[in-house]
């Protein structure tokens, strides 16, 4: 994990500091004098060497301290503190629609392979994997709430309901607080951006999980299963599918971990107030200290995804164990 993330803070680094632009231009304007520039480059520590700057953001990082935004001057750990819940609600959700829908795919196309549902579905998992987001997102919008007005068209909450904020997650916000109108709100505004988010995660682990599902299948302890006279809903859920989820939970943790990625065009889309659409405002204002404390932090969360993955296998197949 560590030589990931000092790798991650390396590339956002250089990248940050060699393409174009001048980060005291844009906080200041183009007819601010050289005095002012120089004072807000020495203040930011863009006078410094690249090789000093890099080291004062390690040492602020090895603090916990990730900086302040340019232009707000509000410290960057607090602005995601503020939007990490609506990210994290809106990927996990994502998530479970992806779960079911992708593994339910997989058993019914591995249990009838070559089956008009098979060719379907696995031509419906193709289609999903190869569609843009910010071009489903859209279509969704134009059908779902300018043509048919069922969804809203962005945004978290209705600006006439009113909610007490607890834990920022506003689906169990709701629910803590027993406001049923704020809950079917939230759910509403949630259902488009989530399906939008999940499609290429859906069609990735069911192709995943059929792959697998078809490789277990032919084993010869399922064939002996079968030949014991067991149902063969017995054979697929409690003998095959445990077996196979080994490489399923892997790609279900990775796409989680590519969600909150993809969430940054979801976000910016539909006008989602989390992370995403933050570091997409501050890739606009050439902002270093969002765009560096954003990406370490999404980095941090990926990887701590694919460490509890790996905790998971043991749970998941007995017969795996950490020696």
């Amino acid at each position: 994990m560590i030589p990931t993330l000092l790798g991650v803070s390396i590339i956002v680094f250089l990248m940050l500091r060699l393409t174009p632009g001048d980060p005291a231009e844009l906080l200041l304007g183009e007819r601010a004098t050289e005095e002012a520039l120089f004072e807000v480059r020495e203040h930011l520590g863009l006078n410094e060497p690249l090789h000093v700057q890099y080291g004062l953001f390690l040492q602020r990082l090895s603090q916990g301290d990730l900086g302040e935004t340019i232009f707000t001057r509000q410290k960057v750990w607090i602005e995601i503190k503020q939007r990490f819940p609506a990210t994290i609600e809106l990927s996990l959700l994502a998530l479970v629609i992806s779960c079911c829908l992708g593994i339910f795919l997989g058993i019914v196309s591995a249990t009838k392979q070559y089956s008009i549902f098979d060719y379907a579905s696995m031509v419906g998992a193709l289609v999903g994997v190869s569609m843009p987001i910010f071009w489903l997102g859209l279509i969704f919008m134009i059908i779902f709430s300018l043509n048919l007005g069922w969804l809203p068209i962005s945004g978290r909450l209705s600006v006439h309901i009113d909610l007490e904020v607890i834990t920022n997650f506003y689906i169990l916000d709701s629910i803590l607080t027993q406001n049923w109108a704020a809950l079917k709100d939230t759910l509403w505004h949630i259902i488009m951006p989530a399906v939008t988010l999940s499609t290429i995660p859906t069609a990735i682990v069911a192709r995943m999980t059929r792959s697998a599902m078809l490789d277990v299948l032919r084993q010869d302890y399922i064939k002996t299963a079968k030949a014991k006279g067991l149902s063969s809903f017995k054979v697929t859920y409690k003998h095959a599918l445990r077996n196979a989820l080994i490489p399923v939970v892997t790609t279900i943790g990775l796409q989680f971990g590519v969600m909150l990625g993809g969430a940054i065009l979801t976000e910016t889309i539909f006008a989602w107030p989390g992370v995403g659409k933050w570091m997409y405002h501050g890739i606009e204002q050439r902002d270093y200290m969002v765009i560096q404390g954003g990406t370490l932090f999404i980095a941090t969360i990926f990887v701590l995804i694919n460490l509890v993955v790996d905790v998971l296998y043991a749970v998941v197949n007995p017969r795996i164990s950490v020696q």
